[in-house]
């Protein structure tokens, strides 16, 4: 009987140091699991905070347009998807930035306007300043895409990376080219080697800078082409650099939004055979501060059209010269004495972007035609 208390005593103290001990044991597992659970948490912030903060502003276009099947690619609505579904669609956003998205308008890009120019580079402008934001990306149509772009590259007063985008084909088409277009602009935007490089626009895998680039072809997704060349491409999310812009931009430019409310009217008459002034004379009459004239070759004037130019200028219009040829630029003093009229050149700036550079300039008052001369070689 004794022996069998004492084993039972035995088993029991036996059992009860088990029992802490288990306990014991347990405590230290709760504590790592905590600890791992705490630890990757941080982890997570800190990947998070060390990634750049890049803000989408929507615009609307063929990027965020839709069609009725698959095989519509020239067939669409344009400014149908909303940013938030846009780069919801794009999960892979995530492995290059924290992407943050706004709509500023929703509007095909052949309705913008002067004033959807002013308000869109102003919420640039302002985001820019905040140390928070690292980068911009701009989705946009392809018609005049690239007359916004360079219109907030002469506005804009930053070093970070603004980079202007579309789409040729919408998001609903076969082999679209959305969303390969914004996850490049993304990673361009948000990289450190984009830095003063002004704005670029990212299409068909390449960078180009907004001053050359212009849409070339409308049906085909090497739309996008400068003259000049692209500055880069980008490759599964890694920039390969070849050249850098030397006109002057961005931090480096005389114009600032910020104190830009309203654009001048500024014109474009369109040369053609047997061409009349009767553009001419309506746009002096409704009031135009400026025309270019899109002449043909190296800015031809047909003999018909200098006397009505030449009046236009005696009434204090600015005149200048540019070309309906998408490639070459427009010497002065060539086709046409322009010291003796008075007349500017556009250089290598298509009529649209001269349009751009002219309406900046008279915001600062009575431009000269030697200072508006300037800009647009130093431009």
């Amino acid at each position: 009987m004794v022996i069998q208390r004492s084993f039972r005593k035995s088993v029991a103290a036996t059992a009860i140091a088990v029992s802490l001990l288990g306990s014991f044991a347990a405590l230290p597992s709760i504590s790592f699991a905590q600890d791992s659970s705490a630890a990757g948490a941080a982890a997570s912030a800190t990947a998070k905070a060390a990634k750049p903060h890049v803000v989408v502003l929507a615009t609307g276009g063929t990027i965020a347009g839709a069609g009725a099947s698959a095989v519509n690619s020239a067939t669409y609505t344009a400014a149908k998807v909303p940013v938030d579904k846009l780069l919801a669609g794009l999960p892979e956003l995530a492995n290059y930035a924290n992407v943050t998205g706004e709509q500023v308008f929703q509007i095909a890009s052949e309705s913008f306007t002067n004033d959807n120019l002013v308000t869109l580079a102003k919420r640039v402008s302002a985001l820019v300043k905040q140390s928070d934001v690292d980068g911009i990306v701009v989705t946009h149509g392809t018609d005049t895409l690239a007359e916004t772009a360079y219109f907030l590259s002469l506005t804009v007063n930053t070093d970070k990376p603004i980079v202007v985008i579309g789409s040729m084909r919408p998001g609903t088409a076969l082999s679209a080219d959305g969303a390969l277009n914004l996850v490049d602009a993304v990673s361009v935007a948000g990289s450190k080697d984009a830095k003063g490089k002004g704005v670029l626009v990212t299409m068909n895998d390449e960078i180009q800078t907004a001053r050359d680039v212009n849409k070339d072809v409308n049906i085909k997704t090497n739309a996008f082409q400068s003259q000049w060349g692209p500055l880069g491409m980008v490759v599964e999310g890694k920039n390969y650099w070849f050249r850098a812009p030397v006109k002057r931009h961005t931090s480096g430019s005389e114009f600032n939004i910020d104190s830009i409310d309203k654009l001048p009217q500024v014109d474009i008459v369109y040369a053609y055979g047997s061409v009349q002034p009767t553009a001419v004379n309506a746009f002096v009459d409704a009031g135009a501060k400026a025309i270019i004239h899109a002449g043909t070759g190296n800015g031809s004037v047909a003999d018909r059209m200098v006397k009505p130019l030449q009046d236009a200028r005696g009434k204090g219009v600015l005149i200048v010269r540019s070309s309906r040829v998408p490639y070459g630029f427009v010497l002065r003093n060539a086709e046409q004495p322009d010291d003796k009229y008075d007349w500017v050149v556009a250089h290598d700036m298509r009529p649209e972007k001269a349009r751009i550079l002219t309406m900046l300039a008279l915001t600062k008052g009575n431009v000269t035609t030697q200072e508006l001369q300037r800009m647009f070689m130093e431009y």
